[in-house]
């Protein structure tokens, strides 16, 4: 049984749709998920659905039980939050004895200086500290973290920042969860790490002008001090752990912080992974 958590969530639905499209049987799938009912068309597709809350670590272990591979999407939230959830998701993978543990981790987790990565090296010491079969699929960032404000972008003129001419490595979500997704299909694959990247870098003056050619629109880059980003971002009703998430974040790149290139991706995909372009075109034609 593979059993996918956060399978209601952008990443772990299509990771289950990616393991269906393999071949993967349906009943040899679980979706883990907080609000079962949100999983319905996951069940009518015959995937069995469990009732997993990272906030209920009591439901986590009948949720992980006979899970020969699982699947721990990180969650969302305050990061002193997302630890403790993490801590126990392991905890409860361990006494399920889970025959491999496939983690979701961020790209060069050990010294990457994002302030998230705090939350990633704590999950995998407590990974390596569980004693299970371990691959960790270090994640590099979405394209869709950006491409998400480009319509209001396109819209207003101006896509704004505090990332400089940072270069960025990112991919596409259906690459990371299509890689996932082959992870979890192939076998030995305890103790591999793969650091999972685009296959070229862009920066944000560049997605401005992507942006632009794409929709025949003029569309320029303004670079922020961090400060004022960050207002801007409240003034928007984003959460404050958001906000200072999105502005460290940019302000990291800045100094090289997500520039890194590896072959991980495109390797498990068997083909280039999804450049900038589709992405851009993809967030504007929704």
């Amino acid at each position: 049984m593979i059993v996918v958590t956060g399978a209601t969530g952008h990443f772990g639905r299509q990771v289950i749709v990616h393991l269906l499209r393999r071949g993967t049987p349906a009943d040899r799938i679980a979706a883990a998920v907080r609000t079962p009912a949100k999983a319905a068309d996951l069940a009518e597709r015959g995937v069995e659905i469990r009732l997993a809350d990272y906030d209920r670590p009591e439901t986590l272990l009948p949720a992980f039980t006979g899970a020969d591979k699982l699947l721990l999407v990180s969650s969302t939230g305050p990061d002193d939050a997302r630890i403790t959830q993490h801590r126990a998701a392991v905890e409860a993978a361990a006494e399920a004895g889970a025959g491999l543990l496939a983690y979701t981790s961020v790209a060069g987790a050990p010294t990457n200086p994002l302030g998230l990565a705090r939350v990633h090296r704590d999950t995998e010491q407590a990974v390596a500290g569980s004693g299970l079969p371990a691959v960790l699929l270090r994640n590099g960032w979405y394209t869709e973290n950006y491409t998400a404000a480009l319509p209001g972008a396109v819209e207003r003129g101006t896509l704004v920042g505090s990332a400089g001419q940072g270069r960025i490595a990112s991919a596409a979500r259906a690459d990371l969860a299509e890689a996932a997704a082959e992870v979890l299909t192939r076998d030995d694959q305890a103790g591999k790490v793969y650091e999972l990247t685009g296959d070229t870098t862009w920066s944000l003056p560049e997605l401005a002008a992507e942006a632009a050619a794409r929709s025949g629109r003029p569309v320029t880059y303004t670079d922020l001090p961090a400060e004022r980003y960050r207002q801007i971002l409240a003034e928007a009703g984003l959460p404050g752990f958001v906000a200072e998430l999105i502005v460290d974040a940019d302000v990291q790149v800045s100094r090289g912080a997500l520039a890194g290139v590896t072959a991980d991706l495109s390797g498990l995909l068997g083909r280039p992974a999804t450049p900038l372009s589709a992405v851009v075109a993809q967030a504007l034609a929704a």
